[in-house]
């Protein structure tokens, strides 16, 4: 059902993408609009993580740099049944994290030097299996195509804005002023559905549903308290973390933090769990009183 709706919902992004094209070039803008569409998501396909990841100044990490990391990614892949995905920490104090690659063979995870260092080791676990719950459910491609379509119709827009037809009359300049604030609540769509299906797959990996929670409440309130470099310089990369920054709720491509909070713990307490572990002591991990990671990247 969620595959249907993000396919129904990305084909809904292009098509809008089309009719801005031909609102602005007829026929033969939207046989365009069609080509860069298709020209972005070809290029996307190819270069989605390495554009991510320099994009954030990742380091590579490996079990020699970086071993307590290192190893709990690796322990989290296998319990998935994923093939070990390349590790990588950002300098920066925003506590976040991300996953990005075309596909589980060509993955990546990454975390911000902040979220080593306030989470606890059950918490970071928790983080890093919901990043390895897109991996698994192939969202990293989707959401970085999503943000590169939602980006070219605002450029288009903004194009528009100054070069469009002038015969093309009150429905052209609907189009061009409508447009952005479409493809921002698609985009939106496609990436709420995606978070809730990258935290019940984190719940299964890592049997730590309670964990995911305390850190996502955590990570809630910091993230909107300190702010990110990038996502400021690129709107559209907030989706790409587990939950964005300095972003309104109304306009968050995320689900709202208590609802991702509230569904986590009807997993922990066997509300459609599916089988997934109920650890005793899960019980109570949302204090947040846990002691300071023993990940801390600056060791």
């Amino acid at each position: 059902m969620n595959f249907m709706k993000t396919t129904m919902l990305l084909a809904a992004l292009t098509a809008l993408f089309m009719v801005l094209g031909y609102s602005l070039g007829g026929s033969g803008g939207a046989i365009f609009a069609l080509v860069i569409a298709a020209g972005m998501n070809l290029f996307t396909y190819w270069n989605a993580d390495k554009i991510v990841l320099k994009m954030h100044k990742a380091v590579e990490v490996d079990a020699s740099s970086h071993p307590e990391f290192y190893n709990m990614v690796r322990n989290l892949a296998q319990r998935a049944q994923l093939p070990m995905p390349k590790v990588y920490i950002v300098d920066q104090p925003q506590p976040n994290a991300f996953a990005t690659g075309r596909d589980p063979e060509h993955s990546a995870v990454a975390a911000t030097t902040g979220l080593l260092e306030m989470l606890s080791h059950d918490e970071i676990e928790g983080v890093m299996a919901h990043e390895l719950g897109h991996v698994k459910n192939r969202d990293t491609l989707i959401m970085t195509m999503v943000a590169t379509i939602a980006g070219a119709v605002s450029m288009l827009a903004n194009f528009g804005m100054f070069f469009r037809d002038r015969n093309a009359g009150i429905a052209g300049i609907m189009a061009v002023l409508i447009a952005p604030f479409a493809a921002m609540i698609v985009q939106m769509a496609i990436s709420r559905t995606r978070e809730f299906g990258a935290d019940a797959a984190a719940a299964q990996i890592s049997g730590k549903p309670l964990s995911l929670a305390s850190a996502l409440a955590k990570i809630s309130g910091q993230a909107q308290r300190i702010p990110n470099p990038v996502a400021e310089r690129n709107p559209a990369a907030a989706q790409l973390y587990i939950v964005p920054g300095g972003v309104r709720q109304m306009f968050s491509t995320h689900p709202a933090t208590e609802d991702r909070i509230a569904a986590l713990e009807a997993i922990a307490h066997g509300g459609g769990s599916g089988g997934w572990s109920d650890r005793p002591d899960e019980v109570g991990d949302m204090s947040g009183l846990r002691k300071r990671s023993a990940l801390d990247p600056t060791r």
